[in-house]
């Protein structure tokens, strides 16, 4: 989707999961509610605390309730952060994904890639969901081939997902359209055309120990469907694999390559990310943080060497 002269663009648009991906992230792809509360009732009594009526048993039976919260709260963060590790959850979740990527070169360009990605689950009926993903990158290159900084906003991945609401044979299945939409404000951040092609995701989540093991991969092809022929034409494969083990506190450990090959100018892209994550509270706010850094096994010659991130997502469970 990103043009050659700037491979940089490349990290903004990714099916990430990580979460999206896996949460997930980026590259030259095109392809790149109410929060839950946990609360103790408290129950109204006319007794006398002095009166013989009012034993002991009694007592300790109201008060015992008062410690289901926390052994829950800490299973709901198991919950939440597995649902994370799942593309196609049904979990609303708005995460805040902040990309620094360093060129290695000095015609290189280093860029702070946010991407604003907002996934939210349809139920379309007893079996199937359709599941809404968004990508929407803000961009802004430390260097530019005039010797200018650049602020905009760069293309829309828009990705739709119907899925069985219950797995097949152990997989987690989902597919639908990948829609491109020109919304770049400057022209290192665009393509200036509209693109479309099939999503799709595959997964399974294991128990290993008291852990769950999270595997499978994310793709997307995107070819140019419309708009200008000014600039390279949008064709480029994204596929993104990925491992995460999740422990009981709700922290999780994720390995992900989010790789981009851009069929136009015959070039891969290829982060490797080593991310770890933990669900946790604010207030009423169920919110998870993750923090991780990536390698670039593959990349234009004056793409990124290497990139760091740090994501806030917003839970929504319903």
């Amino acid at each position: 989707m990103l043009r050659r002269r700037f491979p940089m663009i490349e990290l903004a648009l990714a099916g990430s999961l990580c979460a999206p991906a896996l949460g997930g992230e980026p590259p030259e792809s095109p392809l790149g509610v109410s929060p839950s509360l946990l609360f103790v009732r408290a129950q109204d009594s006319d007794a006398d605390p002095a009166s013989p009526e009012t034993e002991l048993p009694e007592v300790l039976d109201e008060q015992a309730p008062q410690d289901t919260p926390a052994e829950g709260s800490a299973h709901s963060d198991s919950d939440l952060a597995k649902k994370l590790q799942n593309p196609v959850a049904d979990l609303i979740s708005v995460p805040f994904q902040f990309n620094w990527n360093n060129a290695g070169t000095s015609d290189g360009r280093d860029a702070l890639v946010v991407n604003m990605q907002p996934v939210v689950p349809i139920t379309l009926s007893e079996d199937w969901n359709l599941i809404s993903r968004t990508i929407i990158p803000l961009i802004y290159a430390e260097r530019t081939p005039d010797g200018h900084m650049e602020f905009g906003l760069g293309d829309t991945l828009q990705s739709l997902f119907f899925s069985p609401r219950e797995p097949i044979n152990g997989w987690v299945l989902g597919a639908g359209p990948a829609i491109l939409l020109p919304t770049g404000t400057k022209d290192l951040f665009r393509s200036k055309q509209l693109g479309l092609g099939p999503t799709g995701v595959a997964l399974r989540q294991d128990p290993v120990g008291e852990n769950t093991l999270t595997y499978g991969a994310l793709a997307n092809h995107v070819w140019k469907v419309a708009g200008s022929d000014e600039l390279p034409t949008v064709n480029s494969t994204f596929f993104q694999p990925f491992v995460a083990l999740t422990t009981p506190k709700g922290t999780t450990f994720v390995l992900t390559s989010e790789s981009t090959y851009n069929w136009t100018a015959d070039q891969w892209t290829i982060p490797v990310n080593l991310n770890i994550s933990q669900v946790t509270s604010i207030g009423g706010q169920r919110v998870q943080f993750q923090i991780g850094g990536r390698y670039y096994a593959e990349a234009p010659r004056d793409g990124q060497e290497w990139g760091v991130r740090f994501e806030i997502t917003l839970l929504f469970p319903k």
